[in-house]
């Protein structure tokens, strides 16, 4: 049972948090209790009353007035001028009525959501809810970059007011993506089904403000490659050896358009049986070890190193921040603050049984460490980095394969940005073979640096020989290859979330979300690490753009974010950003509309693609009996 009376309410935005705060303020002399399916943690500090709640994620969220929530009586367009209202998520009632309850017994809350824009907007989700339950109580809010105990304490000895202007950002961002998502996906959905389409139960053509651009994204990418055009080329090579080491050689020119020449090349330097070196250059060249990680960044790599998605990267993550073993993952800051300890961070993996050696020798061994630094900060969350060690037995139990790869690969990040750059040594060679030059290039790792824990940046090695001016070497055979240029390849999840990260579509938060979105509408798929758009997913996004540009480009969407940022800063009024970009998107909406013929008989063929004849039956019965109406 939990105390009549509550001193203190914590109210966090995760369980696991919520069960630190337990944990870390009682020195784990807490009860769990359970309370209509939800964990609550009780414990005393202090001489009072403490009770701990995590909910997960917001608790409340903007809707249209129920009448509005009528597809097919209510026009899409008279969306743009009605005010979503605030409900309570139909996940989260549970939620919001035993927010209610603890809130009549409390007489303090602590608002711990994330320390982001999101998390502000749920702390003041929260307080709506309590302060109708209990107008006399008071809040403050605690900002922390990691569950630990440190970092727990030191948050409670700094608390801070609830900010509105961030609050106000989330809010007017949630406002224009449901106005607009909502009026697109209705319009583009009822003008197919107007035509006889019928969709799969469930299924609707969907639009986002953030989901379409990404789409395009990809879409344009595939049409880059369905229009490039192949050419053939031939490359003139030459197979040399020098003390019993042979390596290869390309003619100086490169590529030749026509075979012919490339011919009289390789005839003419086949007659030679030496080659004399005429240049040879091996520079050294340091590689500098990666920046801080940003979540961004932590979601590339994951795709790239580890193959895992990024909206599993950034789950993980959470999960792995709620367990107390990194920082919080959601940050757009890759430089360390100088508050950190970062000897005593990178002491803890003394314990590891691979990577205490470099440790020892390569970071703490150093009087000073300087980490690496990059250009990006926040202003409100340090890099992400581990908070604590724990073996690879452990990890894996509690989060699996790939929590254990995203631990290490923190961790292993985290070490690099403290250890020495590596060191490469870039190699050429030029080569006069019966006067035709031939160049051969080599690349040798000269000092591991960094690479020796992180070995994702790690080149392939080419080396060539040693070879001065002067030297003769043999030829060993001459040939002409034919190849042809190639289409770049489809987008990959990490160049994507790249250019996501470029043009501001989304959020450090949401990227990962605005692709599997596009995933589960089946717009675009992901195979072999690459974004592969649908038949569905091509014309919708082809005809949207060849009709109304401006509501793919992801240029757009960035504009939208920025003018979302000067709410958070204080600039702007919440009423007036989200009135401008309503009345933006209102213009595209008509203009879309005004071709809606053309739009909807594009994407019906595009349906039918995608879910067979089914989708067109109708539509194919509606115009036979308009034929059989004229005869």
């Amino acid at each position: 049972m939990i105390a009549e009376r509550i001193d203190t309410l914590v109210v966090a935005e995760k369980p696991g948090v919520a069960r630190a705060f337990a944990e870390f303020l009682s020195d784990d002399k807490y009860r769990e209790v359970r309370l209509k399916g939800v964990r609550l943690y009780v414990f005393r500090r202090r001489g009072e009353v403490w009770v701990s709640i995590g909910l997960r994620g917001h608790v409340m969220d903007f809707d249209f007035p129920k009448e509005y929530n009528k597809w097919r009586s209510i026009d899409p367009r008279r969306l743009f001028f009605v005010d979503p209202i605030r409900v309570v998520r139909r996940e989260s009632r549970r939620y919001a009525r035993l927010l209610v309850e603890l809130g009549r017994r409390a007489r303090h809350v602590v608002l711990a959501p994330d320390a982001d824009v999101e998390g502000e907007s749920i702390a003041f989700e929260v307080m709506s809810i309590l302060r109708r339950a209990n107008p006399r109580l008071t809040f403050e809010r605690v900002w922390f970059n990691a569950v630990t105990p440190t970092d727990i304490k030191r948050a409670l000895e700094r608390p801070r007011d609830p900010d509105p202007r961030l609050a106000n950002k989330a809010f007017a961002r949630m406002i224009v993506d449901l106005t607009i998502g909502a009026a697109f996906t209705r319009a583009l959905t009822l003008s197919v089904e107007k035509r006889g389409v019928r969709l799969p139960r469930g299924k609707f053509l969907s639009y986002g403000p953030c989901q379409t651009p990404v789409l395009f994204l990809v879409v344009k990418r595939a049409l880059e490659r369905e229009n490039f055009k192949k050419r053939k080329y031939y490359v003139v090579e030459a197979t040399l050896r020098v003390d019993g080491y042979e390596f290869k050689t390309v003619h100086e020119k490169g590529r030749f358009d026509e075979r012919e020449p490339a011919e009289e090349v390789a005839e003419r330097v086949s007659k030679q049986k030496k080659g004399v070196v005429e240049e040879s250059e091996y520079r050294h060249k340091e590689v500098s070890p990666p920046v801080p990680l940003t979540t961004v960044e932590l979601e590339r790599r994951a795709s790239s190193y580890l193959n895992i998605r990024s909206k599993d990267a950034l789950n993980i993550a959470e999960d792995l921040y709620q367990e107390g073993l990194i920082s919080y993952p959601r940050t757009d800051t890759n430089i360390y603050p100088p508050t950190l300890n970062l000897r005593s961070l990178a002491s803890q993996f003394l314990a590891h049984p691979t990577l205490s050696r470099f440790v020892r020798r390569e970071i703490l061994s150093r009087p000073k460490i300087v980490p690496t630094s990059g250009k990006e900060d926040d202003k409100a969350h340090p890099p992400i980095y581990p908070t604590r060690y724990a073996d690879e037995e452990y990890v894996k139990k509690r989060f699996g394969e790939k929590g254990w790869k995203l631990y290490d690969l923190v961790i292993r990040h985290f070490l690099a940005t403290l250890g020495p750059p590596a060191v490469k040594e870039d190699q050429r060679v030029t080569v006069n073979i019966g006067g035709e030059r031939f160049i051969a290039t080599g690349l040798k790792v000269v000092d591991d640096g960094y690479y020796e824990v992180y070995p994702y940046e790690r080149p392939q090695e080419s080396p060539l020989p040693y070879l001065v001016e002067g030297d003769e070497v043999e030829v060993v055979e001459v040939r002409v290859v034919e190849r042809e240029t190639k289409p770049p390849p489809y987008l990959s999840e990490a160049e994507l979330l790249r250019l996501m990260k470029k043009y501001g579509i989304g959020t450090d938060a949401t990227m990962q979300d605005h692709i599997h979105t596009n995933l589960k509408r089946k717009y675009f798929v992901i195979r072999k690490k690459r974004c592969v758009p649908t038949p569905l997913g091509k014309a919708l996004a082809v005809t949207l753009f060849e009709t109304v540009p401006e509501i793919v480009l992801p240029e757009v969407r960035g504009k939208m974010e920025r003018e979302l940022s000067l709410i958070a800063r204080g600039e702007r009024e919440p009423r007036e950003v989200v009135s401008e970009v309503k009345e933006r998107f209102l213009e595209y909406f008509d203009r879309l509309m005004s071709r809606e013929e053309v739009l909807a008989s594009r994407l019906t063929e595009a349906l039918r693609q995608v879910y067979g004849e089914k989708a067109g039956a109708r539509s194919r019965a509606r115009r036979a009996s308009s034929r059989r109406g004229r005869k």
